[in-house]
């Protein structure tokens, strides 16, 4: 075995003593190389950013078309039109804060309200807007772009932990193509909420189980997820005793990783109990959420676990509702035990699980289906496990198709539009 320690001698030189190759400037010129030599963060980066040249270009090219809507004139700036929809009621939360008594509709039901939405995104665009003294919409937009590099750096890395670097880099790609991720440059949390999710997934599968604490914490005030990752975190718990005897699982990491997921149960739980102290109605986070189903199926009462029937049947009616929805359910749970998307690791296909289950429990599928399906982000290394080169350019242009659509469909405003993102 060679001798670590030995001495460096003229006819050793050190390697570490070589100029990187991505600084030399013959290479500055040949675009392939520099991507070959460049550092991971830097390949990274450079497809995030071409990525964000497509896909601002479809947003603009959208905008121009814009006809005059609630939120803007026609034809809008980006920075305008990138804040319409939800980007809204964060701007009322940013600027105005919750109320403290509930509005109600003329019939005495609670009415859609500024509780529905979290203050992580709201409270951190208000910051930048105080220290640069800029307004909403240009600070939200730099905010969701800012952390959407963020995103796609820590992205690469978690799929390093589970794939190959070559497989994982261009499960890069697909996130920073996918059909949703031009709402990763609009004034909405979702792309902050990827940042700290996929952060909260990379410590889970590195165990470092304490960082987790300050992670879940800003997570779970940022998008609802609370109560998922804590369910992701229980399944890692019982998996990790069940094969102690393989994998060590010392006592001191069973408390903390025990203390963890009561700490992401409370976080998940928080917000609704906040919503109470500060309103005087103990349901009046569910009744708010509630608002913005009532006008598919009237105003009803939260039960777990039977929205995605009660949408079936208001979308494809009886019984034809129920059969899909329970197909979906079916096949979603067949999906985990695939072989691609076993090679993800049992962690997480534990969060793919648990947060699918979250949103059987409490969501109304409609049009914002797509958006909420986001968190299932890490099945993106799945679908980029396939090394043929024509089927990776395939998929790129059916993912960037898919964000046309996305946008034609849910982001681009109409006269009678029914299909909010």
């Amino acid at each position: 075995m060679a001798d670590r320690n030995r001495r460096l001698t003229p006819d050793a030189p050190a390697v570490w003593s070589r100029p990187a190759v991505w600084f030399r400037p013959a290479v500055w010129f040949r675009p392939a190389d520099w991507y070959r030599a460049a550092p991971w963060w830097a390949r990274v980066a450079a497809i995030w950013a071409a990525s964000r040249v497509v896909t601002t270009t479809l947003v603009l090219l959208l905008a121009r078309v814009q006809g005059a809507n609630p939120w803007t004139a026609a034809s809008p700036g980006y920075a305008d039109f990138a804040n319409i929809w939800d980007g809204r009621w964060y701007n009322i939360v940013a600027v105005a804060g919750y109320p403290a008594v509930l509005p109600v509709t003329v019939d005495g039901h609670i009415a859609e309200n500024a509780w529905a939405f979290m203050p992580g995104y709201p409270v951190m665009v208000r910051l930048l807007m105080i220290v640069l003294d800029q307004p909403w919409a240009p600070m939200a937009v730099l905010v969701s772009v800012a952390f959407s590099l963020g995103s796609a750096l820590l992205f690469y890395r978690l799929m390093l932990r589970v794939l190959g670097e070559s497989t994982a880099l261009f499960a890069a790609v697909l996130f920073c193509v996918a059909p949703l991720s031009p709402i990763l440059q609009f004034g909405y949390a979702e792309s902050m909420h990827l940042f700290f999710l996929t952060l909260a997934l990379l410590l889970l599968l590195e165990r470092r189980y304490v960082l987790l604490f300050p992670v879940i914490l800003v997570m779970a005030f940022t998008r609802p997820s609370g109560l998922a990752f804590a369910l992701a975190i229980g399944l890692h718990l019982v998996q990790r005793w069940l094969s102690r005897g393989r994998d060590p699982f010392p006592v001191v990491e069973r408390v903390t990783v025990l203390f963890v997921a009561g700490f992401s149960a409370v976080c998940g739980l928080a917000w609704p109990v906040i919503a109470w102290a500060v309103t005087g109605s103990m349901t009046a986070y569910t009744d708010t959420e509630l608002a913005w189903r009532s006008a598919y199926i009237g105003d009803q009462e939260l039960v777990p676990f039977t929205a995605w029937f009660q949408s079936g049947v208001w979308w494809l009616g009886m019984p034809l509702g129920i059969v899909v929805v329970a197909a979906l359910i079916l096949g979603f749970a067949a999906l985990l035990f695939i072989s691609p998307v076993r090679r993800l690791g049992v962690d997480l296909r534990f969060w793919l699980a648990a947060y699918a289950l979250y949103l059987l429990a409490v969501f109304f599928p409609q049009s914002s289906t797509f958006r909420l399906l986001i968190p299932l982000f890490p099945l993106l290394g799945a679908v980029a496990l396939p090394r043929s080169p024509v089927y990776r350019v395939l998929v790129v242009l059916l993912f960037i198709a898919g964000q046309i659509g996305w946008l034609l469909l849910c982001w681009g405003v109409d006269g009678a539009d029914w299909t909010p993102p």
